[in-house]
């Protein structure tokens, strides 16, 4: 057998008394693409630490292309050919695609002047690699996402690298730039360059992956090849818990509309969207990036003031110039990106929580009641099991799947008719996923009007009585996802014809 580009052997770490890994033992072969996994809290961002040199093991050790080190550095981790992509990809925007991939060497290499000319070289040759066309010159703030990516993993290959360490490295990506990533990780596997790709997203990984280690609490629960794993049981590893996944199959089903929409049109974004939501259903929009789905939901939330067309609330006709309109009509919107869009991460739990429903609390003379504030934040934590051992705690140092779940009951707090939730579990492990999916199926059987616009195929079919498909500005009729598979949903979603619109409001 190949000696191991890395062996974590008996590794053990604690911070102020609190066990983050406990005895882990973790081999990866030249080459081979190992998933690690685990909900948030398991040990994997400390484990990545512990493997590129930032924390020091108490005990154990850290063995790389048959080297054991007792005390790696960062430094010597690079050295020995470890590279780690976080998942901000740690890049400089105000620096140059040049720069930021060759200036590390300069730096490396003791060089006191630095010379733009072999800078360059360095940078070419880097992209070169992996067959990245891209301006070196070009600001990296100015670049999408995928290729700010790219942009991280050239950097990643200069010099001898044999293990790379890929750290959620989907999570802002389209389907399309998975594909694509998926290529260059594949081509890096057949150059003998191992992977160790930390994902909680159960199709993507199991489509890379060769082998799994899953975390929990700190302890390994298991290694083993990809073969011996399904949904359930990945599933159970990580979370100690058994999640059945049956599609959602709504009670009974009040004829009246929640929410109707009828030949809704914004120039530029969509045309002649019209859509129906009835109490009990869950409608699911999907569609590729660029489709008009997410402008669709800033328009149902007024945001984006539609030009022509009509909106409903419960029988009545809603004119949406604005946020404030949507939330005095009845809905409420969960944004696409909770960090930008969704909370004031520097403010606490509580805050983030009863923001939106500060004018109820309000007493005569301008008063706040601030034990009732206290008595909501405490509703909506216990509600939602947000995990957190006091709501004056700041926001951001809640897991991103206990975050989601504030910014949810921030619009659950206003009690709206219509919720609409754009990409409701991105970047939200398992058990909060599964969480997060429970209540909104409670939610619709309690009467509210639910929309999921998600481009998670798996989430839509499982979740939504209803699904229209998004693309080219025209959104579908709505279909039934009884005898749908995941494989059918994808091939609609990717044809070159655009679905035919709706034009009978949806009902069914």
């Amino acid at each position: 057998m190949d000696t191991p580009v890395l062996a974590v052997r008996h590794v053990s770490k604690s911070f102020a008394g609190v066990r983050a890994l406990v005895d882990i033992d973790l081999e990866i072969a030249p080459g081979e693409i190992h998933c690690l996994a685990g909900e948030n809290g398991s040990g994997k961002s400390t484990l990545i630490k512990v493997i590129s040199g930032v924390h020091t093991p108490e005990h154990g050790t850290v063995s790389i292309d048959g080297r054991d080190f007792t005390r790696l550095t960062p430094a010597a981790a690079i050295d020995a050919g470890v590279r780690v992509i976080y998942q901000d990809f740690s890049i400089f925007p105000n620096l140059s695609v040049m720069e930021n991939i060759a200036l590390g060497s300069e730096v490396a290499a003791g060089r006191r002047l630095v010379n733009r000319s072999r800078m360059r070289e360095v940078a070419r040759e880097a992209v070169a690699k992996i067959g990245f066309d891209v301006d070196l010159d070009e600001l990296v703030g100015n670049l999408s996402v995928a290729d700010k990516q790219l942009v991280a993993i050239s950097r990643a290959l200069m010099g001898d690298a044999k293990l790379i360490i890929m750290d959620e490295p989907t999570t802002a990506l389209t389907k399309k730039e998975v594909r694509a990533l998926f290529d260059i990780v594949a081509d890096l596997q057949s150059r003998g360059i191992a992977i160790l790709f930390v994902s909680h997203k159960l199709e993507e990984v199991f489509e890379i992956a060769e082998r799994f280690t899953i975390l929990r609490s700190g302890h390994k629960v298991i290694t083993c090849p990809k073969e011996k794993l399904d949904r359930a049981s990945f599933a159970r590893h990580m979370t100690g818990r058994d999640f059945a996944e049956e599609r959602y199959q709504p009670g009974d089903i009040d004829e009246a509309p929640v929410l109707q929409v009828e030949g809704a049109t914004v120039g530029g974004a969509f045309t002649d969207a019209s859509l129906s939501v009835r109490p009990g259903e869950i409608l699911g929009i999907t569609g590729l990036l660029g489709s008009g789905r997410t402008e669709l939901a800033m328009s149902l939330f007024g945001m984006l003031p539609i030009d022509s067309g009509r909106i409903r609330v419960k029988g009545h006709d809603v004119t949406l110039r604005g946020v404030r309109d949507a939330i005095e009509a009845g809905i409420a919107y969960v944004p696409e990106d909770r960090l930008t869009e969704g909370l004031f991460l520097s403010r606490s739990i509580g805050e983030n929580i009863t923001i939106s429903e500060m004018e109820s609390f309000t007493k005569a003379l301008g008063f706040i009641d601030k034990k009732a504030i206290r008595a909501e934040e405490k509703k909506w934590v216990k509600r939602l099991d947000v995990v957190t051992p006091d709501p004056a705690n700041a926001v951001n140092t809640l897991s991103g799947g206990n975050q989601q779940k504030v910014v949810l009951a921030k619009w659950l707090a206003t009690k709206p008719s219509v919720l609409i939730l754009n990409g409701p579990t991105v970047g939200v492990d398992i058990g909060s996923k599964f969480t997060i999916h429970s209540i909104l199926r409670e939610l619709a059987s309690q009467g509210m009007g639910v929309i999921i616009i998600s481009d998670d195929i798996a989430e839509v079919l499982t979740n939504c009585s209803t699904i229209a498909i998004m693309r080219a500005g025209h959104l579908s009729e709505p279909m039934s996802p009884d005898n749908l598979t995941e494989a059918e949903l994808t091939r609609l979603l990717s044809e070159d014809h655009a679905p035919a619109s709706s034009t009978e409001g949806g009902e069914n």
